[in-house]
C-alpha cells in the first residue's frame, strides 16, 4: 500500500495558493487516477484505489499545514503504511519557481508542515517532493507571501511543476524512489 500526502490548508481562501501546491498535485492525481477524495477521516480528506494491483491512498490533511502530522500519523497507523511507503509533496521557498527537487530524507527546512510530520512520524526518512515557489522579492512577509496566489508570470511554470510532481508519483507506483529521483532531480 502506498499513500500520496499533498500539504496544504482547507478552505476556499487557501485555494491555488503557493502554500498549497501539494494539495493542487493531490488533486491533478485524483482525477488522473480515478481516485475520488471521498473519505473524511482521521482530520483529513482521502480517497483510495487501485493502480495496476497496488493500493493507493491519496491524502489531503485538513488539519491545517502546521499540524499536518496530527492527521498523516493515525492513517498510517490504521492502514498499517511504513514511512517508507509514503511520498509528500509540498512547497519549497528555496527553490526558483517551478523546479521539483525529490529527496528519501531531510530535514524540515523551516517547512513547518514538515516539522510536524517528523514530530508525529519520529522519523526524517520519508519520500518527499519539494516544489519551489521561490522568496518573496520586495519585503513582503513570508507568511503574507505562501498565503497568496501565484501571479501570472508563474502561472506556467508552477503549472508543470504539478503535471511534473503528479507524473514522478504516478512512476512511484511501480518503480523505486530512487530510480524516480534520478529521473526527475
Amino acid at each position: 500500500m502506498k499513500l500520496i500526502i499533498g500539504l496544504g490548508n482547507p478552505g476556499k481562501q487557501y485555494e491555488q495558493t503557493r502554500h498549497n501546491v501539494g494539495f493542487m498535485v493531490v488533486d491533478k492525481l485524483s482525477k488522473e487516477l480515478s481516485i475520488p477524495l471521498d473519505r473524511h477521516k482521521f482530520n483529513g480528506l482521502y480517497g483510495m484505489g487501485h493502480i495496476s494491483g497496488e493500493k493507493i491512498i491519496l491524502l489531503k490533511p485538513l488539519t491545517y499545514m502546521n499540524l499536518s502530522g496530527e492527521c498523516i500519523r493515525p492513517l498510517m497507523d490504521y492502514y498499517d503504511i511504513d514511512h517508507n511507503e509514503i511520498v509528500v509533496i509540498y512547497d519549497d521557498l528555496d527553490l526558483p519557481v517551478g523546479r521539483i527537487r525529490l529527496r528519501t530524507k531531510g530535514s524540515a527546512g523551516g517547512h513547518n508542515g514538515i516539522k510536524s510530520m517528523i514530530l508525529h512520524l519520529a522519523t526524517q526518512e520519508f519520500n518527499r517532493i519539494r516544489i519551489g515557489i521561490d522568496r518573496p522579492t520586495n519585503g513582503m512577509k513570508i507568511t503574507d507571501y505562501v498565503l497568496g496566489r501565484f501571479t501570472d508570470e508563474e502561472t506556467q511554470g508552477i503549472n508543470e511543476a504539478i503535471d511534473r510532481s503528479a507524473n514522478a508519483c504516478e512512476r512511484w507506483l511501480s518503480t523505486s524512489f530512487t530510480q524516480i529521483m534520478n529521473e526527475f532531480n
